[in-house]
């Protein structure tokens, strides 16, 4: 398996620590807002990543933080507590929020067939964890306290830009947005490790530690949590590309000043997704949100669809057009295997050959794009029904659409209308098939209704599947070309 390692800027040979095991973690939400649909980008690519390599024989330990702790846009420490902004919003508590949240992501997850980690731990369990981290870091003269707060001290580091090549001058203030001058800062890229001193003096949640009442900054909850249940090795870390720099480049900065030796093998960034206006956020335009989108009426795993057509680390456009044609083509595949029948043996050595080619196709840098097109080739390969559902089946393992379900519900609507259609006097005689018969039967009540556009769909939609109709006085006979 290769995957593109966003340290080294190159695609890859995956290797772990200890062999056959993944110790994993993903950045998890900030739970005071429902997640969009560009968040859940991101968690969809890392569960078709964890499938995978559970697919591929690993034995994976994922872990997920919950960012419960309050916190800011950036380091600048600037603005509101978001936590305490949800509060003020929905008038509850913090806590409060943050559970309605934290349920509210899990569930938006449920319908996305995103497998919850194996672990998820609060940021607010994990306090001790923080403090031990930070003191050794004072202790080792890598943190130095200032102005109440703690700062990591990156002049200590040989290489403090990982994921960028950042300019230095490029961070100067008021160049990047987020950016403010810090006066206790040694370094302009230095970074909070732990606040008693905020911008903000009504930060909602605060603990007792050796520099004063306060709280963690934005990095080290990541870097406890991972320590605490991925061990001192991580194999592979996950996030959305907009945590590289400066998140996941201070996680580094810090983990491995506490170890003191390398820490995480493979970094794995999943690129924006983008509407016409640019990147996606909570705060501007549409909210858009899975309830959103089955409010609209679509259902959530045609973008879990949508969102595997497209490789992970390419931007992808959403647009109302852009989903409507992914859940047409999405309709068309559940259609075309609903009209596959459990017949024949399944044949082993054809489902090995194209197992092994799914494998190999996913296995470069996870390209679902081409997972997504082993489904087109099982669909034309000549072999058997039943070897042609094992191997759909097989592959939903790691793409979770639900497809053979899917292919049954559509299966058995299509046999209702068929009973109910031919009561009408309307006949279609063909080769047997009664996913085609109903097919053909709902072409002809769509003319009877005059819903000329609903025919020609399922006239190309049969025409694409090889079937010939032929109308008649009566009904319609169809074969298959």
């Amino acid at each position: 398996m290769y995957l593109y390692n966003s340290a080294t800027h190159k695609k890859e040979e995956f290797q772990t620590h200890t062999p056959g095991r993944v110790e994993m973690y993903t950045c998890g939400p900030t739970v005071y807002h429902f997640a969009h649909i560009g968040n859940l980008r991101s968690y969809i690519m890392e569960d078709v990543l964890e499938k995978f390599l559970r697919y591929s024989g690993y034995d994976v330990n994922r872990v997920m933080n919950i960012t419960d702790v309050g916190h800011l846009t950036s380091d600048a420490d600037e603005g509101e507590d978001k936590m305490l902004k949800g509060a003020k919003r929905e008038n509850k508590t913090v806590m409060d929020i943050a559970k309605f949240y934290t349920d509210a992501f899990f569930a938006d997850c449920a319908k996305l067939n995103i497998k919850t980690p194996d672990v998820v731990e609060p940021a607010t369990n994990c306090i001790d964890n923080y403090i031990n981290i930070v003191s050794r870091l004072v202790e080792t003269e890598r943190a130095y306290v200032a102005g109440g707060n703690v700062y990591f001290d990156t002049s200590k580091l040989d290489r403090y830009y990982v994921f960028n090549d950042h300019n230095e001058e490029d961070l100067a203030v008021g160049v990047r947005e987020g950016v403010e001058e810090d006066t206790n800062k040694r370094n302009k890229n230095d970074f909070v490790l732990w606040f008693t001193k905020s911008k903000f003096e009504d930060q909602a949640l605060k603990w007792d530690s050796p520099w004063g009442v306060g709280y963690p900054g934005w990095h080290i909850e990541c870097t406890g949590i991972s320590l605490k249940h991925n061990g001192e090795y991580l194999d592979l870390h996950c996030g959305g590309v907009d945590n590289a720099f400066p998140h996941h480049t201070n996680e580094i900065a810090q983990s491995e000043a506490f170890l003191g030796h390398p820490w995480c093998k493979q970094w794995f960034h999943v690129a924006h997704l983008n509407t016409n206006d640019g990147k996606m956020s909570k705060s501007k335009g549409e909210f858009l949100t899975v309830s959103l989108l089955e409010e609209k009426g679509y259902d959530p795993i045609a973008y879990r669809w949508f969102c595997l057509q497209s490789h992970y680390r390419k931007a992808l456009v959403f647009t109302w057009e852009n989903l409507d044609n992914a859940v047409a083509a999405f309709n068309k595949l559940v259609a075309r295997i609903a009209t596959l029948k459990e017949e024949g043996e399944v044949e082993q050595e054809i489902f090995d050959q194209y197992k092994a080619k799914f494998l190999q196709q996913m296995g470069n840098d996870l390209n679902t794009s081409m997972g997504v097109t082993a489904i087109f080739d099982v669909l034309k390969a000549q072999t058997t029904d039943a070897t042609k559902l094992a191997l759909i089946a097989d592959f939903d393992k790691v793409l979770s659409l639900n497809l053979i379900e899917k292919a049954a519900a559509k299966r058995a609507e299509l046999s209702a209308q068929q009973t109910a259609k031919t009561e009408s006097g309307y006949t279609v005689t063909g080769e047997g098939d009664p996913a085609i018969d109903a097919l053909v039967m709902a072409r002809y009540e769509a003319k009877r209704a005059k819903n000329f556009a609903e025919a020609d769909r399922i006239r190309d939609e049969l025409k694409a599947q090889g079937i010939e109709i032929v109308d008649t006085k009566d009904g319609a006979t169809w074969k298959r070309a």
